[in-house]
C-alpha cells in the first residue's frame, strides 16, 4: 500500500474515523445501555452484591470500580504518552488498546453477579481500552496534519463521533425497545454490547489500513523513556508554581471538574435508583429518552457558553455555570417524579457541554509562551482523571454507608462551591505573578 503524504484527505479522514469507531463507546456503554442493565440484574429492594470479599451497594460496587479505572489510566496515561512521542510503531499500541476495549464491550454480554470479578474485568477492560487508545489517537494528530489543518479535521472528528455513536444508540434502544418483557428487553441490553463491541473493532480496520506507523527514533524503548512522560508533568508543575494565575486556575478546575465529571458517569445510575417510575418498562423508556435529551441539549449549552463567554469573559462564565451545576445538586436531592428527572437532564445537558469546552480553552488561554503544550494538556488531563478518582471514590463511600445516593449528590454541592471561591481568586492577566 502506498504511504499516503501527511495532510492528504484521504489521510486525515482515516483519522478521524477511529472517532467514528470509538465513540459508540461512551455513549452506549458509560452513559446508557450498560448503566441501564446493571441497575436491572438487582431485583430485591436491598440492592447488594459480594465482590472481593466485601458487601457492596450495587451502585458503590461500579463507582468504586469505575474510579479505580481512572486511576489506572491517570498513571499510565503520562506513561503512555511519553512511549507514544518516541516510538516507531504507534499503529501496534493504538490497535493494542482498541481490541482491549472492544472485546471487552463484547464480554459484557456474558455480564452476570455469580461471576461479578470476571464481569468486572470486562467493564474494566472497555473503560482502559477506551482511554488507553485515546493516547496514542491523540498523538497522531500532528503526524497526519498540518498546524492550520489540526482544529479543522479535530472537529471533523468529533462531529463523526457524535453522528455514529447517536446512530448506535438509536438502533440499540430500537432492539431494547421493540421487546415486552423484561427478560427479552435484557437480551437486546446484551445484545446491544455486541454490537458496540464489533462497532469499535471493525470500524477501526479503516484508520488502522491508511494510518502510519508512526516516526521513529531508531532506537530502543529504555527505561527512561518509559517514565519520561511523568518526568515531564514534574517540570510543568514546577513551572505551574511560577505562574500564579494558571495555578490557581488549575486548582479550581480540579476542584470543580471532579464533581462535574461524577455526576456526568452516575446520573443514570441515580435516575434508576431514586426515581419512581412506576414500572421497569418506563423506567427503562424515561432514562433512555434523558439520555438523549442531554445529548441533543449539550451542543445547545456548547454555543450558549461560547456566547457567554464571549460577552462576559471565561472566568466570570465558569463561575455562573459552577452556581447552576451547585443548585442542581440541591435540586437532585429533592426530586422523585420522571418530569422531575428530565428537567434535570435537561439542565446537565446544558451546563456539561458547555463547562468542559470552556474550562478546557480556559486553560489554552492561560497558557505561558511555549512550544511543550502536550505537555501542559498532559498535566491537565491526569489532572482531570484523579479528579474523577476523587470525586467517584467520594461518592461511592457516601453511597455505600449512608444508603443513599441521593446524600452523595448533595455532598457534591461542596466542591461546586469550593470552585467558585477558587475561581474568584483567579487574579486578571495585569495581577498575575
Amino acid at each position: 500500500m502506498e504511504q499516503l503524504k501527511k495532510g492528504s484527505k484521504k489521510l486525515l479522514n482515516a483519522w478521524a474515523f477511529y472517532d467514528w469507531a470509538n465513540s459508540v463507546y461512551t455513549l452506549t456503554i458509560a452513559s446508557s445501555i450498560f448503566p441501564i442493565f446493571y441497575s436491572a440484574l438487582f431485583l430485591s429492594e436491598i440492592k447488594t452484591v459480594s465482590a472481593f470479599g466485601f458487601e457492596f451497594k450495587s451502585t458503590a460496587l461500579i463507582t468504586f470500580v469505575t474510579a479505580f479505572t481512572f486511576l489506572v489510566v491517570a498513571f499510565l496515561s503520562p506513561i503512555l504518552s511519553g512511549i507514544a512521542d518516541y516510538v516507531g510503531n504507534k499503529k501496534s499500541f493504538l490497535k493494542f488498546f482498541c481490541y482491549i476495549g472492544g472485546f471487552g464491550c463484547i464480554g459484557l454480554y456474558w455480564f452476570n453477579l455469580d461471576q461479578i470479578h470476571l464481569s468486572l474485568l470486562f467493564y474494566f477492560m472497555g473503560l482502559i481500552g477506551y482511554w488507553g487508545s485515546l493516547v496514542f489517537y491523540n498523538s497522531y494528530l500532528p503526524d497526519i496534519a498540518f498546524p492550520e489543518q489540526q482544529d479543522r479535521i479535530s472537529a471533523k472528528g468529533f462531529s463523526l463521533g457524535y453522528i455514529g455513536s447517536v446512530i448506535l444508540l438509536i438502533v440499540n434502544l430500537a432492539m431494547v425497545m421493540s421487546q415486552d418483557n423484561g427478560a427479552d428487553k435484557m437480551l437486546m441490553m446484551r445484545y446491544s454490547f455486541l454490537t458496540v463491541g464489533l462497532w469499535w473493532i471493525l470500524f477501526s480496520q479503516y484508520s488502522f489500513y491508511y494510518l502510519p506507523k508512526g516516526t521513529s527514533s531508531g532506537q530502543k524503548v529504555t527505561r527512561a523513556v518509559v517514565f519520561n512522560g511523568l518526568k515531564e508533568l514534574r517540570q510543568v508543575w514546577k513551572q505551574l508554581k511560577q505562574d500564579l494565575r494558571l495555578k490557581r486556575y488549575l486548582y479550581a478546575f480540579f476542584v470543580f471538574s471532579m464533581a462535574v465529571q461524577t455526576i456526568m458517569l452516575v446520573a443514570v445510575y441515580f435516575g434508576e435508583e431514586e426515581i419512581a417510575w412506576g414500572g421497569d418498562d418506563n423506567k427503562t423508556t424515561g432514562l433512555i429518552v434523558s439520555i438523549l435529551v442531554i445529548q441533543l441539549v449539550a451542543v445547545v449549552g456548547a454555543v450558549l457558553t461560547s456566547r457567554a463567554s464571549s460577552k462576559y469573559g471565561n472566568i466570570k462564565t465558569l463561575i455562573g455555570i459552577n452556581f447552576i451545576w451547585m443548585g442542581l445538586c440541591f435540586y437532585a436531592f429533592f426530586m422523585e417524579t420522571p418530569f422531575q428527572f428530565y428537567i434535570a437532564a435537561s439542565v446537565v445537558g446544558l451546563v456539561m457541554g458547555g463547562i468542559q469546552s470552556l474550562a478546557r480553552s480556559t486553560y489554552s488561554k492561560f497558557l505561558p509562551e511555549t512550544e511543550d503544550t502536550t505537555s501542559f494538556f498532559s498535566f491537565y488531563d491526569v489532572a482531570e482523571k484523579i479528579g474523577i478518582v476523587i470525586g467517584m471514590g467520594i461518592f461511592a463511600t457516601i453511597d455505600q454507608f449512608t444508603g443513599s445516593m441521593r446524600n452523595a449528590i448533595l455532598f457534591l454541592f461542596v466542591f461546586f462551591l469550593a470552585g467558585i471561591v477558587l475561581l474568584f481568586r483567579v487574579p486578571k492577566l495585569s495581577e498575575n505573578k
